[in-house]
């Protein structure tokens, strides 16, 4: 059975899902995930890299001791540097850390506003050093879980 309060609560997540979804930088996120999602040649590289990775793995399996394991290695470095200098792609990427730290910081906002003991990994060193439990409680960082 839903409370006042519950609907109350149902009601302000809405409002936030909805002001996110109509900031600049939700915008510009679904923007650049559309144009690369569109481009055949950025799409064609993601998934050269897919496979690239799917040889890395199985090389990783053996390491060094694999025969490829440079090869694989170094043409897996270089085509990610390639993919990280590719203009759509690394507008795609700027846009989606963008977003990943506004959706931290509010997930941050709200867990401090509950209790400052509420641990959020944000995957951002800045706001992550802010508490009090380095690596988190289930990581065997040192903080008072209770």
């Amino acid at each position: 059975m839903m409370t006042m309060t519950d609907v109350s609560l149902a009601h302000a997540a809405q409002d936030l899902s909805e002001h996110i979804s109509d900031s600049q930088v939700f915008k510009t996120y679904i923007e650049t995930k559309t144009i690369v999602q569109n481009n055949a040649e950025a799409q064609e590289k993601i998934k050269h890299f897919q496979n690239l990775k799917i040889k890395y793995e199985e090389v990783q399996r053996f390491g060094k001791y694999h025969p490829d394991f440079r090869t694989i290695t170094a043409e897996v470095r270089e085509y990610k540097r390639q993919l990280d200098t590719d203009p759509l792609i690394a507008a795609f990427k700027t846009a989606e850390k963008e977003l990943h730290e506004l959706l931290s910081e509010i997930s941050l906002l709200i867990a401090n506003q509950v209790s400052p003991n509420i641990k959020v990994p944000t995957g951002n060193p800045f706001f992550d050093a802010q508490s009090s439990c380095s690596g988190g409680c289930g990581s065997g960082g040192s903080c008072g879980c209770g």
